[in-house]
């Protein structure tokens, strides 16, 4: 594991892959289908409209009935006792390719974290899922691996950040590739949760655990992590991307 970070890294230099630029746009869907217009402000009206047309396209083509294969790995957040714990969980889903195949474990996002990228962002677990579940059937030969995974802080926020290379066909009629290298942050909430006689107690931080435990002998506390934000990068221009998409790159053979 690297030293802790202080602070984002800079852009990802531009990795020599064909079709790299393809990217960004299918990201953009898989985090904010559904709401385009609730993006950055730097994510152009040009942007938003294509991200919103290529969703439609998207659930238009999708099967009608949900698919039973994407698991959504479940995990007490009461087991996430250290930064380590989340890092081993992350390490878990990557194995699994969670970008490309919606396997992940939801137990540690918190209800309303923030999923983000340069195009768009929205809150909730649930959603996020919902739009894997979407894209996961339009994967040809699919592949992420996991490059980096760090430990950091920034003022008050403790963060994971993991860099990764994604590689995929994409079903549609021309047969575009999408390869890629890019990041995704994680920030952390730190939340010390309290046992009393079986009931949990949470948001506790501003009392001290010794002062409740003057009152409670029964008291049982612990801090715990949860993902509060999830924001991707890449190194590539929306525009570069809307560009890129329709690129034809039929499959090697061997591919």
């Amino acid at each position: 594991m690297a030293p802790s970070l202080t602070a984002r890294p800079s852009p990802l230099p531009s990795p020599r892959l064909s079709f790299a630029k393809n990217h960004r746009l299918l990201l953009g869907v898989r985090c904010g289908s559904g709401s385009p217009g609730s993006g950055d402000d730097d994510a152009s009206p040009v942007v938003r409209a294509a991200v919103s047309a290529v969703t439609e396209l998207i659930r238009a083509l999708s099967p009608q009935k949900p698919r039973q294969a994407v698991e959504a790995v479940d995990a007490e957040s009461e087991s996430l006792r250290s930064v380590d714990d989340v890092v081993a969980v992350l390490e878990a889903d990557y194995r699994r390719a969670y970008f490309l195949t919606g396997n992940f474990t939801l137990g540690i996002y918190a209800e309303d974290c923030l999923f983000e990228d340069p195009t768009i962002k929205f809150r909730g677990r649930s959603r996020y899922a919902q739009n894997l579940d979407l894209l996961v059937p339009f994967f040809d030969s699919p592949s992420l691996q996991l490059e980096n995974i760090d430990k950091g802080s920034r003022v008050d926020t403790k963060f994971i950040i993991a860099t990764w290379t994604l590689r995929t066909y994409l079903k549609l009629p021309w047969k575009p590739l999408i390869a890629i290298r890019g990041n995704t942050t994680y920030d952390l909430d730190e939340e010390y949760k309290v046992v009393i006689k079986g009931d949990k107690i949470n948001h506790v931080n501003s009392f001290h655990p010794s002062l409740i435990s003057h009152y409670h002998s029964d008291f049982k506390g612990c801090t715990t992590f949860q993902v509060v934000r999830h924001a991707e990068s890449w190194d590539v221009s929306p525009l570069e991307a809307i560009g890129q998409l329709f690129v034809s790159a039929p499959k090697q053979t061997g591919s």
